[in-house]
């Protein structure tokens, strides 16, 4: 059987189109162990010999590298950068109105926004600067800024 090592790869290929669609790096991990078993058989290792070293391969990765790369993946590491209105909290705001508990209006990013200040708070006079505390489903709660 002299064209095994071929089998090997298009079963490395079926394999990855597989993972395409699941996403869980269990796939690739055995595609990369049929791209093993076929490169043993490439270079004229027996049929036994390919099935062990593509075996041992897959088990290695599914072992060693899968559980490293799905927990990189999964988790947000502490320099990930802030998205959506997480990345808002903390940032400058404008007062186009005057900010109370209870209404009013800021620029924040570009975009003009409700605010409120936090119950208890000053509010914010119009025109003034304010800090973005939360963002609150499509309000921004802010706090007024400190003059110097």
């Amino acid at each position: 059987m002299d064209e095994q090592w071929l089998w090997w790869f298009i079963g490395a290929m079926v394999l990855g189109a597989i993972e395409l669609f699941t996403l869980d790096l269990l796939f690739v991990m055995l595609a990369g162990g049929a791209i093993a078993g076929g490169v043993a058989a490439w270079l004229g290792a027996p049929w036994w010999l390919s099935v062990i070293i593509a075996l041992a391969v897959s088990a290695a990765l599914i072992g060693l590298l899968r559980p490293f790369l799905l927990q990189s993946l999964r988790t947000k590491g502490e320099g990930a950068p802030l998205t959506n209105t997480a990345a808002l909290v903390g940032r400058d705001a404008w007062a186009l109105d005057e900010v109370t508990v209870m209404a009013g209006r800021v620029k924040l990013n570009g975009e003009v926004w409700t605010a409120r200040t936090e119950d208890g708070a000053p509010p914010v006079r119009e025109g003034s600067r304010a800090r973005v505390v939360r963002i609150d489903g499509a309000i921004a709660v802010v706090a007024r800024e400190e003059e110097n």
